[in-house]
């Protein structure tokens, strides 16, 4: 079987920045990971994130608009992975990305990440996979799984063109699942 470069982009709580990182697998084998870059959050984007974790006026437009930012941001660093590592997005088979915690409230049993994914494919050209929508977040536990751990039967391939997995980083159990574009 060929193995398959994967992206994964995350921000931390800290919210200093994006982290991205290249990692190469073969089938639901991690081979591991290849390159890395980070890109630190303006400071003006910083406290606009963090005005988020306190109720606000107009908070649904701002976190809009804030998803929208955070994914130019997040396109930028995978762009400057591939960069670094000679690769163009078409050597990737997917990139995940969890998006910015802003709010984390596991005693109402919700939590909020920011990111807008459709438009992250479309500026890195990428196929992602994303969290299934509101996933109960771990429970009514107060902190989550720190590390990443992918499901029993990580990934198959059933031909050329169908990948499916399961991945959890972290804050509310991500998961993902799909086809990717031909």
């Amino acid at each position: 079987m060929e193995t398959q470069l994967y992206i994964g982009i995350m921000s931390g709580t800290s919210m200093d920045g994006a982290d991205a990182v290249l990692v190469r697998m073969d089938g639901g084998k991690w081979l591991g990971a290849e390159g890395h870059a980070f890109t630190p959050y303006p400071d003006r984007l910083r406290r606009q994130l963090l005005d988020l974790q306190d109720t606000g006026a107009d908070e649904l437009h701002r976190s809009r608009i804030l998803s929208q930012e955070l994914s130019r941001l997040y396109a930028q660093t995978a762009a400057e992975l591939l960069c670094s590592q000679n690769l163009a997005p078409s050597d990737i088979t997917a990139l995940g990305c969890h998006g910015q915690t802003v709010r984390h409230a596991p005693e109402h049993g919700y939590s909020i990440q920011l990111a807008d994914l459709p438009l992250l494919a479309e500026l890195t050209q990428i196929f992602y996979r994303r969290r299934l929508p509101q996933p109960r977040p771990c429970g009514r536990r107060t902190r989550c799984a720190a590390r990443p751990r992918l499901s029993q039967n990580p990934c198959s391939r059933d031909d050329k063109r169908n990948t499916r997995g399961y991945l959890n980083i972290g804050g509310d159990c991500p998961t993902f699942s799909g086809t990717p574009p031909s």
